[in-house]
């Protein structure tokens, strides 16, 4: 056998000595342990449920409207002789101010006419009173000259109440909204002369849905006007002013009564008094002004109290059970404001609900809870 052939057997038999040392090892190798496999459950944060005596916001809105409104007419007919510079949009006025005159000249003629009537059935009146006494006139001559002069006092009455007439005034301080006659026009009875408004207080209607009611104390409507009426709850109405947010006190007043057929509320009407600022020095509110209006409302008990987002749908909250898995189950809704959902039911007292975002939770899917953080309780009795 040549020297070749001997390597080429020898390097035949290493290989196959690798081939079979490296198959024993790989049959004689131990398994390696096997780890029982962990499944780690989704870690959330929950928080305990706690109730708290709720301090309800309740937020409406609405127009400053006038407590009083005017559409000032001529009583009489004539040439308007006399305008007051606050007769214009805008203008103040004091109560029962002269805004405006009717030339008066021939309503004083009628006045002194029938004062010289009145004069001469006076003195016919009383001499038939004595001729009577002396028995020189009989009693239907008398009752003639009495009647006479109960109807010249009569017609003295209404001449001087067409001369006061020419004066065109209002009984309270106010503010003229429109002019509609002016200097030198002729009237006629009915004839339209402008509009005023009183500014000693204003009101606005809110609308309020039967939900709200229930934390909105309205005045009795059978003392409503009365002398111990008493005061109503208190309102805060904001908007923005000359570039600045503003804020006025203002107080319910009274309801409407009734509920819109159309929107299904009712209306409280408040009122926010010196809109104008003419005796507070405060912003002016004007007249047509859309406002705001914030109402602190009152709970009826305790109630608990959840961030809206952690309600899903209407009524449902993600809850975690004592074996640490999630339930999910309807709850009481008793009110939403903007922040935070109102739950009744006691028995919910100490329960942990999810405030971990989850898109799709399941029933019985176990869960690990994270420590709460310091000051994150979802019921407190912190200020909304």
């Amino acid at each position: 056998m040549g020297r070749s052939s001997q390597r080429a057997l020898l390097i035949v038999g290493i290989l196959s000595a690798a081939l079979v040392v490296a198959a024993l090892m790989t049959v004689l190798r131990p398994e390696p342990e096997k780890r029982p496999e962990v499944e780690l459950a989704m870690l959330v944060e929950a928080l305990e449920l706690e109730s708290v005596l709720a301090e309800i916001t309740i937020r409406s809105q609405g127009t400053v409207m006038p407590r009083t409104e005017t559409v000032l007419s001529a009583e009489i007919s004539g040439a308007i002789v006399e305008v007051s510079p606050k007769f214009v949009a805008g203008g103040v006025f004091a109560a029962n101010e002269t805004l405006m005159r009717i030339d008066p000249t021939d309503y004083k003629t009628a006045v002194n006419s029938a004062k010289a009537l009145v004069n001469q059935r006076q003195i016919e009146h009383d001499g038939a009173l004595k001729l009577r006494t002396q028995g020189y006139r009989a009693e239907a001559e008398y009752a003639a000259a009495a009647s006479a002069l109960a109807s010249a006092e009569a017609e003295l009455e209404r001449a001087e109440r067409n001369l006061e007439r020419t004066y065109i005034r209002v009984p309270y301080a106010g503010m003229i909204r429109s002019k509609d006659a002016d200097l030198g026009q002729f009237v006629n009875p009915g004839t339209r002369l402008g509009v005023s408004f009183a500014t000693d207080y204003a009101e606005v209607r809110l609308p309020l849905t039967d939900q709200d009611l229930a934390f909105v104390p309205l005045p009795d409507a059978r003392l409503v006007g009365g002398a111990n009426a008493p005061g109503g709850q208190p309102v805060t109405l904001s908007a923005v002013r000359r570039g600045e947010f503003e804020e006025w006190p203002a107080r319910i007043v009274r309801s409407e009564g009734v509920v819109d057929e159309n929107s299904r509320v009712s209306y409280a009407v408040v009122r926010v008094e010196d809109p104008y600022g003419f005796e507070s020095g405060r912003t002016p509110l004007p007249i047509g002004s859309f406002v705001a209006a914030t109402i602190e409302g009152t709970a009826p008990g305790e109630l608990i109290r959840v961030p809206r987002s952690l309600v899903r749908g209407s009524n449902q909250l993600v809850f975690i059970d004592a074996e640490d898995r999630l339930r999910i189950r309807e709850v009481d809704v008793f009110r939403f404001d903007a922040d935070y959902a109102y739950l009744r039911g006691q028995s919910l007292v100490g329960e942990r609900v999810v405030t971990t975002a989850l898109e799709n939770p399941i029933n019985g899917m176990a869960v690990r809870t994270a420590p709460v953080a310091s000051g994150s309780r979802v019921a407190s009795t912190a200020e909304d």
